[in-house]
């Protein structure tokens, strides 16, 4: 895959407003996210070469908090390598508890929850570079 490749598949996030493209080729695979806010349901397109795209619509839940990264990183689950996540789905959190890690430009910073909760989906991947925004946690109030 290249950059070209990669750069028209992000045009077709915008074309039909999808928020996550993933494409498969061999063993290789590219994740594609943009952030929007305002939508009412969230998309993603999935392709491989060997199938045709499927779009998935999931109606988004209202009753959440999203947790959001406050800067461009790197997130990291867990304080070290072979250590357990900071949380998991399901965890009962309280406010100031440590959610996860990002680091930009070589310090870490540590993200907390704002309010208690419970942690409904973690939205993104381990060593997965995120932007400012990206949604990284929601909680159940």
């Amino acid at each position: 895959m290249n950059e070209t490749d990669i750069r028209k598949y992000a045009g077709m996030l915008q074309e039909f407003g999808l928020t996550g493209i993933e494409i498969t080729e061999g063993n290789k695979s590219v994740r594609l996210e943009r952030a929007v806010s305002g939508v009412a349901a969230r998309e993603t397109v999935i392709l491989d070469n060997t199938a045709s795209p499927v779009v998935s619509t999931a109606e988004e839940d209202t009753d959440y908090i999203s947790v959001k990264s406050p800067v461009v990183g790197v997130f990291y689950a867990a304080p070290a390598e072979n250590a357990d996540p900071y949380v998991v789905v399901g965890d009962h959190v309280k406010k100031g508890q440590t959610l996860c890690i990002v680091e930009a430009m070589k310090l870490m910073n540590e993200i907390t929850a704002e309010e208690d909760g419970v942690i409904s989906e973690i939205c993104v991947a381990n060593d997965q570079v995120v932007e400012f925004g990206t949604e990284l946690f929601r909680m159940k109030k």
